[in-house]
């Protein structure tokens, strides 16, 4: 059975849907502010492991704890492919 991998677009909604829940915040206020702000994360470490951890389920996938997959959480969109290639890792393996 194959399974369809989400595109980058999809996980960043999937990200910013997540940044918006762990902050009271609206989706489209999320995303208006990434959009203003070059699509940098605005949330301190703690999020970034809580916001992690909600993808790894919602995916079934681990994201390594290395230093590349810590620059990937500076920016939504490497955010998304770095999600992305750890989707398209699990589905190979």
């Amino acid at each position: 059975m194959s399974t369809v991998t989400p595109g980058i677009d999809d996980i960043v909604s999937v990200l910013i849907e997540f940044l918006a829940e762990l902050q009271d915040r609206s989706a489209a206020e999320v995303s208006a502010e990434l959009q203003e702000g070059g699509a940098e994360l605005p949330v301190d470490s703690l999020l970034i492991v809580e916001i992690l951890t909600r993808v790894e389920e919602r995916y079934s996938i681990a994201i390594p704890a290395d230093r590349e997959s810590a620059q990937a959480t500076r920016s939504v969109r490497a955010f998304a492919r770095a999600v992305r290639e750890a989707i398209i890792e699990r589905q190979q393996s």
